[in-house]
């Protein structure tokens, strides 16, 4: 120890002074040294979330809750919101996707109505195929609920919306899937299955399938509804998010969905060969390999985000399985009614059907 002199009134005070170690700055907590004098000790900095703002601390202070500490651990800051807006960039990006993508099935709803009379649109159901579109379009439409600020309005219906979007959308599938199987067997001689053969028998289909959705989201809503929640875990943030109430209930409702795809990826991998003058079935093939791989790919990156990211991974999913299923069933016959319409007509048909007889 060292001794310095101190005069007050010709005074001489004499003070002692630390040879060993200085005070700690503010930021920092004092540590002791093991087998040394109590004036010999360490200063290590505060952790994330504490502060010490006066020299020699040997302590450091928790912030409160809402707060973190700065850079320089002397002072609490508090934290910032976090959460998907629109005024994110991502949140931007993916908002302006769902609404540029959106005109696509509204583009190509007009181009099947001016065009309903022509073979490729009456094929395989004419008003399954608008319906099918209609129901696309609100897919793409329910990513928009995601983005914004959590609240109870758009926490409890956001997931059920697009639980039951999507199974309107790939029962539609599904019921053009079983109406190329039943319109190949109807064409057998004495088969009963000329009267399933027509919108009445698809819409049933659609009807059975989406309600079983529909009262999933039902007793989800009505057992252990989605509620906004703020987690204040996180050292320089706090992020409010949607709890979804019953987790069970969410993968139940993903889980049905997995497997209306499934069924419709496998009816129509087995009536692929079917004489179908549009090759309808492969069409279906693809888009429902599309959408299945999103969703399975969708599961594990889902459960390893948080925050806004976690919701911006299921936007993505939302929008890349709507567009994979638009793009695989409707492209194709775009093609053929806008840039060759001479493949339009009964005669190419008949032509066509002629020599898959030969």
């Amino acid at each position: 120890m060292g001794y310095l002199v101190c005069s007050t009134q010709n005074i001489y005070v004499m003070v002692p002074k630390s040879v060993c170690s200085e005070a700690c700055h503010p930021g920092f907590r004092k540590v002791v040294r093991q087998g040394q004098p109590l004036c010999c000790f360490d200063c290590l900095p505060c952790s994330d979330g504490e502060i010490s703002n006066k020299s020699g601390n040997s302590i450091c202070i928790k912030c409160p809750e809402d707060y973190s500490s700065n850079t320089e651990k002397d002072f609490c800051i508090a934290k910032y919101v976090e959460f998907l807006s629109y005024e994110d960039p991502l949140g931007t990006s993916l908002a302006a996707i769902a609404v540029v993508f959106s005109l696509m099935p509204v583009g190509v709803l007009c181009i099947f109505i001016k065009h309903h009379d022509t073979p490729v649109v009456k094929a395989n159901n004419r008003e399954v195929s608008y319906f099918l579109l209609i129901s696309n379009l609100l897919c793409l439409l329910t990513a928009l609920i995601f983005i914004g600020p959590p609240k109870n309005e758009t926490c409890i219906f956001r997931q059920p919306a697009f639980g039951i979007f999507f199974s309107i959308c790939v029962s539609a599938v599904l019921a053009k899937t079983i109406t190329v199987v039943i319109a190949f067997k109807a064409t057998k001689p004495g088969s009963r299955l000329k009267n399933l053969v027509g919108s009445k028998t698809s819409f049933c289909i659609i009807f059975c399938c989406f309600l079983f959705q529909f009262i999933i989201c039902i007793v989800w809503i009505s057992v252990s509804p989605p509620f906004p929640e703020t987690d204040k875990k996180l050292p320089e943030k706090k992020v409010i998010q949607c709890n979804e109430g019953s987790v069970f209930m969410f993968y139940c409702m993903l889980g049905y969905l997995g497997i209306l795809a499934t069924l419709s990826l496998l009816i129509a991998f087995l009536a692929r060969n079917l004489p179908d003058s549009f090759n309808e079935t492969r069409f279906i093939t693809f888009s429902m390999i599309v959408f299945v791989s999103v969703w399975l790919t969708f599961i594990p990156a889902y459960i390893s985000t948080k925050g806004k990211y976690m919701v911006a991974v299921e936007i993505f999913a939302i929008l890349s399985s709507s567009i994979g299923l638009l793009l695989c069933i409707f492209l194709p016959k775009c093609y053929i009614i806008v840039i060759r319409p001479h493949m339009n007509t009964k005669g190419y048909i008949v032509r066509q059907q002629n020599t898959v007889l030969k």
